[in-house]
């Protein structure tokens, strides 16, 4: 057998001898249909899945995601994910992978250089392939895989004995398009991504002509023309995709196509083809027939399988599933993976049993026990009763709470921030909840008629410049209208998406923004267009009938220890100047009563320097001075009296980069595009000169984090950073960059928390709980809603609480600062100094 790189005319005919001939599909009478609109065919329904085709599309479509040990899990989610959707659309019987083995198949024997051209495989990603067995076994899912055959030469043999053998409906579930070729009205359809892993679209015949303009039958025929790139099959050199489908469309196949070229050459001229291509085919007529054959998927693999009497469903255990997803890290699928058999994998008697026990729950040993979970594991972020009985492998509430409060106490100060702080906090925040805020649902009907107003005006302006109507929400359109129609962004090379677009979104658009009007319009509509979406117009129908928002509050709402919001998030609600700030006038406060917003000033700043013990950091904070302007006259080497607004800016971000971690390249797009890698690169190096006590706390915080596995907060909180374990350099160095920022907002979190915890025993103790209650809390700030008469005495009251709340000892005696504002809207709150307190 040849090996070398162009296998020799003999080679090729002998190998295009040997491959299957295709068989003929039926007259298609479907048109392309959603994947939904199939699931009551009454046949028994086979799922044939491409195993490798859609992990590596999910591992190329999903962020970096990471198990509790640091091993990289993207893939898999994807995986799971598709499993889960697939299960949901089409409703089957059965469901068999097929995956690829590791080394060479037919094809490389007759073609050493198939698929030569694809770089060598992730590490990450072969790590999850290798894993991917673990997913089908948890399924209940056969995964056949044969030497020297590819996957789809698995499902081609699959699909072909099937529809021929039994009465099944055959859909072959893939993230590429190859299996198109495999097509057949009257069993056999693909089920294929479009986009991501969500976008999915089901084809029978008639969809993949209108895809490709022919049928399934000559989908070996286009790339033994036009070649495939992907996988290195070369096709007919200078016959490109349009041409291609040109003479399939005239001719039929390749064998068609040269038969009417050798008996019939003036046809092509009839048919329009120039004679370049006639010359093109002839040269080419070797590399044709030898690209269809290595294209043509093959139906003879030698696999044994028949489908088995139990179906799918019957089979699947979840109970195993689930074990595998917690093993993971995949909490989130949880409940869509104990979807997929309701009331048949789960014993019908232990199922009553567990609901009985979940409505006899006492509320607050459930409220508790999930704070304990989060608490001992960080990144468990929101848990329900199921997480916190699996992570126990306890049956009753009652015996997981007993076995997390043990836990607890074993590790000794993280017990005191659960009984301190965690445990009291569990009714304030139920107390918000059920009182929520007052919304004037008036006022954003009106804002909203005046901003729909004006984003029609801002449309017409668009289309006004563009010279044409497009649809604005079209990244596609979009990008076409910028980049060629206006010819923006000529000075260099377009950042594009994942699916080769251009990229339209806001950073890149901004970067634009002086080349045309155009750019300013569009990001306004765009800002607008958001604002109306998901706030003006969206909560008048989130008020209650009393007229309050009943937000929820999040107390395990986030790994470091912060609290979340969530329907709706009012954590989110805009405060810079323009179009998003009006809103919050929208949120007021009850009659009689004032809203209070009590804020503490610069904390997670202070608290870097407290934990850090760095001295000249300290000295500004205890003297009152202006931090960031005290930096920019260290970093930038000038007296404090000639630090411009724009020195100032850049040391505060800075600031704030040194405390998430931010490297050389991230700075730099932070502070603008007239800032170079070297200019960033000689500030960072500046920082930690002038100022070696934080530099030296952060190379301290990494080492620890990295010996123990967790960072500790000022009063004990724990993060755990399982990506210190990880072979993966970016997982390692993520893990890094999180573990500085840490303990300096777990402090943040912990801090504020506490306040509200005394300040809530202060107020009852004061007998008054009536007149300031507590309405919302905002990262670094509380809104109350204080009665008129008690404003600055209860204010007063509550600021001091919030500033007394960390030990002056344990922050190196540098000052907690939190300012007053009130007014009768959250929008029009006004400063309250402190000397009028």
């Amino acid at each position: 057998m040849a090996t070398k790189k162009t296998a020799p005319k003999a080679a090729k005919n002998a190998a295009a001898k040997r491959a299957p001939k295709r068989v003929p599909t039926t007259k298609d009478a479907s048109a392309k249909k959603p994947a939904h609109a199939l699931a009551g065919a009454k046949r028994p329904r086979v799922i044939l899945l491409d195993s490798h085709a859609i992990m590596h599309r999910a591992y190329h479509a999903l962020p970096e995601f990471t198990s509790d040990s640091g091993e990289p899990t993207g893939a898999l989610y994807g995986l799971v994910s598709m499993l889960v959707k697939m299960v949901h659309d089409l409703s089957p019987e059965y469901i068999i992978a097929a995956y690829d083995l590791p080394g060479g198949t037919h094809r490389h024997e007759v073609y050493e250089e198939y698929k030569g051209t694809r770089g060598p495989l992730d590490d990450a990603l072969a790590r999850q392939l290798n894993r991917a067995p673990e997913v089908y076994e948890a399924f209940g899912i056969p995964a056949i895989g044969v030497k020297g055959f590819e996957a789809d030469d698995i499902l081609g043999t699959l699909a072909h004995r099937l529809r021929d053998t039994t009465e099944a409906d055959v859909i072959i579930a893939t993230g590429d398009h190859d299996t198109l070729q495999l097509v057949d009205d009257s069993r056999v359809r693909v089920y294929t991504l479009r986009k991501g892993l969500a976008d999915t679209v089901l084809y029978d015949a008639d969809a993949v002509r209108e895809r490709y303009g022919f049928g399934p039958e000559h989908i070996a025929d286009y790339k033994g023309l036009a070649g495939d790139p992907s996988d290195n099959i070369k096709g007919v050199k200078g016959i490109g995709q349009k041409s291609a489908t040109e003479l399939i469309a005239a001719f039929g196949g390749i064998e068609d196509i040269y038969r009417v070229l050798e008996a019939h050459p003036e046809r092509f001229a009839e048919a329009g083809i120039k004679p370049r291509v006639q010359s093109l085919l002839i040269e080419g007529k070797d590399d044709a027939i030898f690209s269809k054959m290595l294209a043509t998927i093959r139906t003879d693999a030698p696999v044994v399988y028949e489908l088995p009497k139990e179906t799918w469903r019957e089979s699947f255990d979840v109970s195993r599933a689930l074990t595998l997803c917690d093993d993971l890290g995949f909490r989130s699928l949880g409940g869509r993976v104990r979807s997929l058999t309701p009331g048949i994998a789960f014993d019908r008697e232990q199922d009553a049993a567990d609901a009985d026990a979940a409505s006899a729950d006492d509320p607050r040993e459930l409220a508790e026990a999930k704070v304990m979970l989060w608490l001992l594991h960080s990144d468990m972020t929101n848990p329900d009763r199921e997480d916190v009985l699996r992570a126990t492998k306890t049956k009753t509430l009652g015996e997981a709470h007993a076995a997390l409060l043990q836990s607890l106490r074993a590790t000794g100060r993280l017990a005191r921030v659960y009984e301190e702080i965690e445990k009291p906090l569990i009714p304030i925040v139920l107390s918000m909840h059920e009182l929520g805020i007052v919304v004037d649902s008036a006022y954003l009907g009106r804002l909203s008629s005046r901003y729909h107003a004006e984003l029609e005006t801002i449309v017409s302006r668009i289309y006004e410049l563009a010279g044409h109507e497009f649809n604005l929400n079209s990244p596609r359109q979009l990008g076409t209208v910028l980049f060629d129609e206006l010819g923006l962004g000529q000075g260099g090379a377009k950042k594009k998406t994942a699916t080769g677009q251009r990229s339209t979104r806001e950073d890149e658009l901004a970067k634009l923004a002086g080349e045309h009007e155009i750019i300013g319009k569009i990001l306004e509509y765009r800002e607008l267009q958001k604002l109306l979406s998901t706030y003006i117009d969206n909560l008048p129908s989130m008020v209650a009938a009393d007229g309050r928002l009943h937000a929820r509050f999040l107390q395990e709402g986030t790994t470091t220890g912060r609290m979340a919001s969530a329907d709706p998030n009012l954590q989110n609600i805009p405060t810079k100047p323009g179009y998003g700030k009006p809103i919050r006038d929208a949120f007021r406060a009850s009659e009689g009563y004032q809203l209070v917003a009590i804020d503490y000033s610069q904390i997670e700043l202070r608290i870097a320097a407290g934990l850090s013990g760095d001295e000249r950091l300290i000295e500004v904070f205890r003297e009152g001075g202006d931090i960031h302007r005290s930096v920019a006259s260290r970093v930038f080497g000038v007296p404090p009296e000639n630090v411009d607004a724009e020195m100032r800016r850049r040391a505060k971000v800075i600031n704030f980069g040194i405390l998430y971690g931010m490297g050389v390249n991230a700075l730099r797009a932070n502070l603008g595009d007239a800032v170079s890698r070297a200019d960033a690169a000689a500030y960072l190096a500046g920082y930690f000169a002038n100022y070696a006590g934080l530099a030296a706390y952060i190379e301290r915080v990494k080492a620890d984090a990295a010996r123990l596995g967790y960072t500790e907060t000022l009063f004990g909180r724990r993060r755990s950073f399982a990506g210190f374990d990880s072979p993966l350099p970016y997982v390692r160095a993520a893990a890094e960059r999180m573990a500085v920022n840490a303990p300096i907002q777990g402090t943040q979190a912990d801090i504020i928390k506490l306040a509200m915890v005394r300040a809530d025993r202060a107020l009852a103790e004061e007998g008054a709980s009536l007149d300031a209650r507590l309405l919302l809390q905002v990262h670094d700030e509380l809104v109350y809603e204080i009665m008129d008469a008690r404003v600055h005495e209860l204010a007063k009251l509550i600021r001091g609480i919030m500033e007394s709340v960390a030990p002056e000892d344990g922050l190196s005696g540098v000052p907690i600062i939190a300012e007053v504002s009130a007014g009768k809207t959250w929008g029009s709150l006004s400063r309250i100094e402190r000397k009028d307190l």
